[in-house]
């Protein structure tokens, strides 16, 4: 009664979103065209590579290369690629303001296609040179593509589909593992004839997108929050969503868009330094560094030596490698649809409790393997129950809430720290752990189960649940936390302070 008598309409309700077929297949477009060849790139046939470096080296110089040169080679072919994500996470900011969300998306298969060109004629040019230059381009591909895609997604999602959404960027790299797995083995492309069209493949994905996605809509909160076209962005919803009923969906972007004026377009910098976004941003510096710092690159590099450890021939262990790759996307797909049910702080919670359980354990299976041998097969459980933990947690899930805790004018610089961070970190355990490993041996696993341990003290203490509620919603909680008033808080309040005059519309705000 109020509300009539104040002349403002009543909240109008918000109608639940469904997966329809546009949004399913723009979802399917990018991610796959995106995500992919960061994860295709992880497993590559390391042997056969060295080998093809030896052989070009002999035929340039008459000799084959030292010890020394070929770890400096290999041990730059590695890290070109994340500190190529490093460089695309700088850049990002600036090509998803000015191109737009899809836009940034579509020009990112530059840098995907011109490396698998390359690689793939590498063999034939006789150049390794090719192949490590290819790493640092297909770097900034997925720097790119990290960053870009979350954004993307959790903007063409309705807030009950965004968990599931958001977690397609995670879902999609594991894909790209393991297809990667499969086309590595010996038997198919992961021999010395084959490597080449092995490498060419991350091409296609790319190749696919750019015929696909320029006929599905760009991000309908970057058209009206950032380019204020309401109508381009209503069209982009009614082919989302599927209906005509988007006035709930539109009224929660202009809710957004004035927030957004109180704060203006932040800077890196700025966002650095604004007490009202300090725990956000304090927020996914300890999940991108969690996700990386809790041992997961460190459980890939040792698994080969721990199924040797328990008798696995190395002709075989190429299979069991696979098999984890079965465990992650099984578990990767469980917390997709899980994310929107349990929410995702439980998510989080629980699979870092499984990552720092199976590093404990994992401890001590490697200091009492050699007198227990049976302790060797319980090693490769704890491989598996480690993968299965990080699946289902630490590294679909950040995704998710990166996009969700920050609203639009702030999500891009924001994006840059929480991809610098991720790329900064993943070259530090790729770098240091091989040192660490050797110099403290199966104590390093503690490190790692300590690092799961505090990453899951700050979620369950800082961290709110998102599950369901609009940006804005999420906001107001961060604002309490750090301490801050929200324009119409601060609003209210100078409403309130008045002269006690009644009026219709201050009994409403009241």
């Amino acid at each position: 009664m109020a509300n009539k008598e104040a002349g403002t309409p009543p909240p109008i309700p918000s109608r639940e979103g469904r997966l329809q077929p546009t949004l399913l297949l723009a979802t399917l477009s990018a991610a796959f065209g995106s995500a992919f060849q960061y994860g295709y790139n992880l497993s590559v046939v390391n042997t056969v590579f060295k080998s093809f470096y030896n052989e070009t080296y002999f035929e340039r110089h008459a000799t084959f290369m030292d010890g020394k040169l070929m770890l400096l080679l290999w041990s730059c072919t590695v890290s070109m690629f994340p500190l190529g994500g490093l460089l695309g996470s700088l850049v990002v900011g600036l090509l998803v303001d000015s191109c737009g969300r899809k836009g940034t998306l579509l020009i990112n298969n530059i840098f995907a296609i011109v490396p698998a060109i390359l690689m793939g004629v590498s063999k034939v040019a006789k150049a390794f040179e090719l192949i490590i230059f290819s790493r640092v381009v297909l770097g900034v591909c997925a720097g790119i593509s990290y960053s870009a895609l979350p954004m993307y997604l959790g903007e063409l999602a309705p807030k009950n589909l965004r968990g599931l959404l958001g977690t397609m960027t995670e879902v999609f790299v594991i894909i790209g593992v393991f297809l990667a797995q499969i086309f590595s083995l010996q038997v198919i492309l992961g021999n010395p004839e084959g490597w080449p069209v092995l490498l060419a493949l991350t091409g296609v994905p790319a190749l696919l997108q750019l015929l696909t996605l320029p006929f599905f809509p760009e991000s309908p909160r970057y058209s009206l929050i950032q380019k204020g076209d309401e109508a381009a962005a209503r069209q982009a919803l009614r082919r989302l969503r599927g209906h005509m009923d988007l006035e709930a969906e539109v009224e929660d972007m202009r809710a957004e868009a004035q927030a957004e004026r109180a704060e203006g377009h932040l800077s890196v910098l700025r966002l650095c330094a604004l007490q009202s976004l300090r725990w956000q941003l304090l927020s996914i510096i300890v999940l991108m560094a969690g996700q990386q710092l809790s041992g997961i690159n460190a459980i890939n590099y040792y698994a080969d030596t721990i199924y040797a450890s328990a008798g696995v021939e190395a002709a075989y262990s190429q299979y069991v490698t696979v098999g984890s790759g079965v465990v992650n996307i099984v578990m990767t797909l469980t917390s997709a649809v899980l994310v929107e049910r349990l929410g995702r702080r439980r998510l989080l919670l629980a699979g870092y409790g499984i990552c720092g359980s199976a590093c404990l354990v994992l401890t001590v299976v490697l200091l009492f393997q050699n007198k227990l041998s049976e302790l060797s097969y319980l090693g490769i459980i704890c491989v598996f129950a480690y993968i299965a933990g990080h699946s289902i947690g630490p590294s679909p899930v950040p995704s998710v809430v990166r996009t969700e805790i920050f609203l639009q004018s702030s999500r891009r610089a924001a994006f840059m720290v929480d991809g610098a961070v991720h790329w900064l970190t993943n070259f530090i355990v790729g770098f240091l752990f091989p040192s660490i490993q050797e110099a403290i041996g199966a104590y390093s696993f503690i490190i790692f189960a300590g690092i799961c341990l505090l990453t899951a003290v700050y979620i369950y203490m800082v961290i709110p649940e998102t599950k369901g509620k609009t940006f804005v919603e999420i906001n107001r909680i961060f604002a309490k936390r750090n301490r801050v008033k929200l324009p119409e808080e601060k609003k209210e309040e100078t409403i309130d302070a008045g002269p006690p005059t009644l009026s219709p519309a201050k009994e409403t705000l009241f």
